[in-house]
């Protein structure tokens, strides 16, 4: 880390003890990465962190998360909710860090280490500089599968919130960058299985089997034509087949084959005519075929809309952190998923991207094995967090 490239004000805010704290809290997290529902080691360590920094009021919810609460310094004022999610991806790291993973196969491959440590960071310094509310810090877990945001939900831990705030480390912006923006800010996300039975026989008479092979190669392009012939031009979406199998033996026609894959949209009206179009089309090929088709629809989350009242406070909170110019516009769709959309149906809210590229540095893809977050984000997201509880607190 190039203590440089953490802007001055930002860096104010935080002694040395705890500056050194979360970077080592960071690359702790990073070298220990867990899968979702299993972050059991993750969730000692956050919690270990905050009650040494006198932080105690922590609930354990949704299994392996932690909600922590911060008083604020006016009984009954708006409580307000900081989330960082924990959770890490099934996949081998490639980045060559020091910190590297040491669990062979999983990475922190999306940045929640630095989303962990950051929501710690916020605590840290609305523990020392109280909203006018109490806030709720929610580190939690299993985002990557789209199931945490409503378990921490369903806990209750949140029903007295007046407002919640989230951010995601993004490297198309620098260091120092912040979107915040009302309306969509991400897609939903529906999963899909579909399987489609046939006859099988021998591959020298095709005659005598119903091929769902063959079937499934028509259905996967046929697919493809909901958002190029079915969808508004202007409407934003996308069907993705990621998973194609079937068959045991190349002179064997199978019995069945399956697909799986997921879609997305930014609005409800897109995405419930993508998902009826999935349903449909698998059904007319399995006929025209002479298969029989199974759809089975799996994780799913809806589009993330920040509210504009959230938007405002976030914005008036990095304006007061950084400066306007800070403050930049996302400039694209972004057709990414995030189950942080849960709490933005319950609640007004605004989900933020902090830049994560360091100076000069490379575009890298998150999901990548190759993904590492400019860890002077960290400092960036706990600062801009805080300030938006205490923003949203005084409303």
């Amino acid at each position: 880390m190039s203590p440089a490239a953490v802007p001055v004000v930002v860096r104010a805010l935080f002694t040395d003890a705890e500056a050194a704290l979360l970077v080592e809290l960071r690359r702790d997290l990073h070298a220990h990465p867990e899968l979702a529902w299993k972050e059991v080691r993750t969730q000692t360590r956050l919690e270990d962190v905050l009650r040494g920094a006198g932080i105690t009021d922590i609930r354990r919810v949704a299994e392996t998360g932690l909600v922590a609460r911060i008083p604020g310094t006016e009984p009954g004022a708006p409580v307000i909710v900081l989330r960082g999610d924990i959770d890490a991806l099934a996949m081998h790291e490639a980045t060559g860090l020091p910190y590297a993973s040491h669990h062979d196969g999983v990475m922190h491959a999306c940045g929640h280490d630095v989303h962990a440590s950051w929501a710690v960071g916020a605590a840290l310094l609305l523990h020392r500089t109280p909203a006018r509310g109490d806030v709720l810090v929610v580190l939690q877990p299993a985002e990557e599968v789209g199931q945490g945001a409503s378990r921490v939900l369903d806990s209750g831990a949140l029903d007295d919130a007046r407002a919640i705030f989230g951010a995601h480390v993004d490297r198309r912006f620098e260091v120092g960058q912040v979107v915040a923006q009302p309306g969509p800010l991400a897609a939903s996300t529906d999963s899909f299985t579909i399987t489609l039975t046939g006859a099988g026989a021998h591959g020298a008479r095709p005659h005598e089997a119903a091929d769902p092979v063959v079937g499934l190669a028509a259905l996967v392009t046929a697919l493809q034509t909901i958002v190029s012939r079915r969808l508004d031009p202007a409407q934003p979406g996308v069907v993705t087949v990621g998973m194609v199998h079937g068959g045991t033996a190349p002179n064997i026609i199978p019995e069945f084959a399956s697909l799986r894959g997921t879609v997305r949209a930014t609005t409800g009206a897109a995405r419930d005519l993508i998902v009826g179009e999935v349903d449909r089309l698998a059904f007319s090929v399995a006929a025209a075929y002479r298969l029989e088709a199974v759809v089975e629809w799996g994780d799913r989350t809806p589009p993330v809309v920040n509210s504009p009242d959230g938007a405002q406070w976030a914005v008036t909170a990095a304006t007061h952190v950084l400066g306007a110019d800070a403050v930049v516009p996302l400039g694209t769709t972004n057709m990414g998923g995030e189950d942080f959309a849960f709490y933005l149906e319950r609640l007004p809210g605004c989900f933020l991207r902090i830049g994560a590229r360091e100076p000069g540095g490379d575009v890298i893809a998150a999901h990548s094995p190759r993904f590492q977050p400019a860890e002077e984000a960290l400092f960036i997201g706990a600062a801009v967090l805080a300030e938006c509880a205490r923003v949203a607190s005084k409303t």
